[in-house]
């Protein structure tokens, strides 16, 4: 029997030297029927904790506010923090606009500095309020209005908290004064005045009734002992105290004291 010829050979060896044709594996048909299955299940499955879940957050009455408790509060109640929070209760929880709530406080009760609206699942809201505190008072006919650490003066009272210094403006509309007033503005020298009352020692802060402004240059202090101290401007603070208290320990019969250079303090009196 004749063997191959040699275009034959020729024929076989280009066959053998090509790539290898891929092989392809199909899956049984059960096995890819049940796969089908399985992620049909899961899908559906999938669907219904999602229509569940929105159901029970916007469409059930297991979580919509029932009750709206109030924390942190000093003179304002808490009956009047709700009022003005205006918590629209019967509403979804998960709907209530907290940032809104917020608004509304800061806008109705400016005593309140800070507010933190939060959501109490199941039912509730909480409002957790912190006030204002005042470190200055300006006198207003007869009543007073607070003045808080940023100069923001936010509540008229009837009578003065104990233990807060009033503020007395003597400003200066004429003269070469007036050029001050116009270039601060009476904001700012309010401002000035809370930042003095703010870097007083707290020995003499302790004793001050009175925090006078004249002009940016010209703050001074009046204790309860008759005594006065010209601060000069709210500038150098640090700097003033620790003078200061060192004068006044140097000089105790001392009347007055002047540390509006801090380098070059001097008192009087006795």
């Amino acid at each position: 029997m004749a063997g191959p010829t040699t275009a034959e050979r020729g024929e076989r060896q280009q066959e053998s030297s090509g790539p290898p044709r891929p092989r392809r594996f199909r899956l049984p048909r059960p096995r890819l029927r049940l796969r089908l299955r399985t992620i049909i299940i899961l899908a559906a499955a999938v669907v219904l904790l999602a229509g569940g879940t929105l159901w029970v957050l916007y469409g059930s009455n297991w979580l919509r506010v029932e009750r709206v408790s109030v924390s942190g509060t000093r003179v304002l109640t808490p009956a009047q923090v709700r009022e003005a929070a205006d918590v629209p209760e019967g509403d979804a929880l998960v709907s209530v606009d907290t940032e809104a709530i917020a608004a509304r406080l800061a806008r109705k009760l400016p005593r309140i500095d800070e507010v933190d609206v939060e959501r109490s699942w199941p039912d509730g809201i909480a409002l957790k309020v912190t006030e204002r505190t005042p470190v200055l008072v300006v006198q207003k006919g007869r009543n007073f209005v607070e003045v808080d650490d940023e100069g923001v003066r936010y509540a008229t009272v009837s009578r003065a908290p104990k233990g807060v210094p009033a503020l007395k403006l003597e400003l200066t509309r004429s003269g070469p004064a007036a050029a001050g007033l116009r270039r601060f503005g009476e904001d700012r020298l309010v401002r000035e005045a809370v930042r003095v009352a703010g870097a007083v020692p707290d020995a003499v802060a302790r004793r001050t009734r009175l925090v006078k402004v004249r002009s940016y240059d010209d703050i001074s202090l009046e204790l309860t002992d008759d005594r006065t101290v010209a601060w000069g401007s709210g500038e150098q603070g640090e700097a003033k105290a620790r003078t200061l208290t060192a004068l006044m320990k140097a000089t105790p019969g001392a009347r007055h004291f002047d540390v509006s250079v801090p380098t070059a303090p001097a008192s009087s009196g006795s």
